[in-house]
């Protein structure tokens, strides 16, 4: 008898309205098991297999390899392809947020580089202020909204 064992890592949770599965570290699917308690990150919304396992599976994989924003990101929500939210953890944040609108994946390192300058210099001049969300959609701004 001969066995052969692989170990899956997971990377990314997603649950769909429909679906709840893993994407591990070789872009699979997994089945979601409500035993098994990781650490990943969790994209909510509007999500296929094909999206997680590309867009949101590099995503996530260059989220753990950047120890800033590793501790900051909660979850990402999808609305639609063109519609991401990013929610982040409450105690990290100087500014005070429900949630950053990234608008597509496309482009996130340079979004979230403006948005770590943000929260480290700009927020500090509207630290009484309380923004409903942040958008990050347009080149070279950051967007309040309450």
């Amino acid at each position: 008898m001969k066995i052969e064992l692989t170990q899956r890592i997971p990377l990314l949770r997603v649950q769909t309205p429909h679906e709840h599965y893993l994407i591990d570290t070789d872009r699979r699917v997994m089945e979601a098991r409500e035993s098994v308690k990781d650490s990943v990150l969790q994209v909510n919304g509007n999500v296929s297999p094909q999206l997680a396992a590309t867009q949101f599976a590099d995503f996530a994989k260059w989220l753990q390899s950047h120890r800033y924003w590793r501790t900051r990101v909660d979850h990402l929500y999808v609305q639609s392809p063109q519609m991401v939210y990013i929610y982040l953890r409450d105690e990290t944040a100087r500014q005070k947020t429900d949630r950053v609108l990234l608008g597509t994946m496309f482009g996130y390192e340079r979004k979230l580089t403006k948005l770590r300058t943000f929260l480290e210099n700009g927020a500090e001049a509207t630290q009484d202020k309380h923004y409903r969300e942040l958008d990050l959609r347009f080149r070279g701004q950051v967007i309040g909204r309450n």
